[in-house]
């Protein structure tokens, strides 16, 4: 059975290298609320490499991004909640209500320890100029609020969304709802290929519930040295 996050931190563990992902998951395990492992490890090692990273007990955010019909959808979070039993799952929001729904039944299937899940709005490396390069005419900070209430409405637990809209989202959708933040960079720190970012203090302000932090912690000379200082700095 997964731990309750201890914090609210998660560190986005990166890589395709098994090796160097178990080496950072014992390191930061005790220290940050959890770790997140995405597409990029799961194609490469499967539910087992991310069960040897995990093991049983880290809160595990389990990011698939599953967007498909919802039957599949279904399927895939039924797959995911009974053999890697993740903390959160996400799904794309912008699969519409049916998609949603269902993703949010099958996972309601496993009772107390069920995964949550989470609605992905707009991705934190896409702005306005991407939006309408893709046929979105809406402001990104509109396109957030329209698929996160559509979340909200039809089952999923929360959704993850840049700091730059936790605070309209807070006012739509309540204190309740989920709010799980990418695009979270230290002062000082490099943006990389984030394009709506805050600092992990102006995040949780904000009323982000938790943050996603990857290569201000991972790409450290001391990892977890790095964790702790952001953890330290919330908490303080």
């Amino acid at each position: 059975m997964r731990l309750t996050p201890q914090n609210a931190v998660f560190t986005a563990i990166d890589t395709t290298n098994l090796d160097a992902a178990v080496a950072l998951g014992r390191a930061l395990a005790p220290i940050s609320g959890g770790i997140k492992l995405g597409k990029e490890f799961f194609t490469s090692h499967g539910p087992q490499g991310v069960m040897t990273v995990a093991g049983e007990t880290t809160p595990l955010f389990l990011d698939l991004k599953f967007h498909d019909i919802p039957n599949t959808v279904a399927g895939g979070v039924r797959a995911a909640a009974k053999f890697i039993k993740p903390t959160m799952l996400t799904i794309h929001a912008s699969g519409g209500p049916a998609m949603i729904r269902a993703a949010a039944d099958a996972s309601a299937e496993f009772g107390e320890g069920r995964p949550l899940i989470l609605g992905v709005t707009v991705l934190t490396s896409m702005d306005d100029a991407d939006l309408k390069a893709v046929g979105v005419d809406s402001p990104a900070e509109e396109q957030v609020l329209r698929l996160a209430e559509l979340a909200q409405k039809n089952g999923a637990d929360g959704v993850i969304c840049s700091p730059r809209e936790i605070q309209a989202l807070r006012q739509t959708c309540g204190p309740d709802f989920k709010l799980v933040v990418p695009g979270i960079r230290p002062k000082g720190s490099d943006h990389g290929d984030q394009k709506r970012v805050k600092t992990p203090i102006e995040a949780m302000t904000d009323g982000a519930s938790y943050l996603v932090i990857g290569r201000p912690i991972t790409g450290a000379e001391d990892p977890a040295a790095a964790a702790s200082a952001i953890v330290g700095d919330i908490a303080a």
